[in-house]
């Protein structure tokens, strides 16, 4: 009698006991999860200072550009220049209340603002901010410290709506982290071009400010350095 030889399937055995590959189809939705929040964790690091379009900075404006802007005189655009750069608005507006009213001032700062820093800026300097009072400046003070604009947004978006967060975004920044920012954050610093983004890329790692003063100093005075200063932070690793 011939025997037939009955062929099993081909199948791979694992290596993995039925229990342990269940428990792996499970962790595959929960990695999934946990890398969703790990890739909008990395958004959070960026888009540190607003789109300004349409908001003039005084620290880098021109005297003609200046003088077309609202109850701007020539005389007042020079006084401007020879009083840059301003740390912050406070500065500016301690200068402008002297020749401008209140409400020319506020019709002014609409088209012509020092950014505020998110995470120092006193309530003073919030209420400078057009459009903002003080249940606003409250709120732009609960959520601090702020990582990154979209935190911003997420959370001022609570209170408004998208449009007017996209409007306060004009007027405020969060500073960067000088040894992980990408090309496109150290370019939205006002006035920073490749020259400079080279410059602040070629000294990393950053182990304290003082260190960044001392490298960018060997290319602008003093003056520029502060004023670059504003919008960076070395944090602890």
């Amino acid at each position: 009698m011939t025997m037939t030889k009955t062929m099993l399937p081909d199948h791979r055995i694992s290596p993995w006991p039925r229990w342990a590959r269940t428990a792996l189809r499970g962790l595959v939705p929960i990695a999934a999860g946990l890398l969703l929040v790990v890739m909008a964790l990395a958004a959070d690091l960026s888009a540190q200072v607003g789109d300004d379009t349409g908001v003039m900075n005084p620290n880098l404006a021109g005297v003609a550009e200046l003088a077309g802007l609202p109850h701007v005189t020539a005389e007042i655009a020079d006084g401007v220049i020879q009083r840059r750069p301003f740390l912050d608005m406070l500065e500016l507006n301690t200068y402008l209340r002297d020749v401008l009213s209140a409400d020319q001032r506020s019709e002014l700062y609409v088209r012509l603002f020092v950014p505020v820093n998110l995470n120092t800026a006193t309530r003073e300097e919030i209420l400078l901010v057009p459009g903002v009072g003080d249940r606003m400046a409250h709120e732009f003070e609960e959520y601090r410290p702020y990582r990154a604009l979209p935190q911003f947004r997420r959370e001022i978006g609570k209170y408004v709506d998208d449009d007017e967060v996209a409007r306060f975004e004009q007027y405020v920044f969060v500073p960067i982290d000088l040894n992980t920012a990408d090309d496109e954050d150290i370019l939205r610093i006002p006035g920073v071009g490749s020259r400079m983004l080279h410059e602040f890329k070629e000294y990393r790692p950053y182990l304290a400010i003082e260190q960044f003063r001392r490298e960018i100093g060997k290319y602008v005075d003093d003056d520029e350095v502060a004023r670059l200063e504003r919008y960076v932070v070395v944090r602890a690793e």
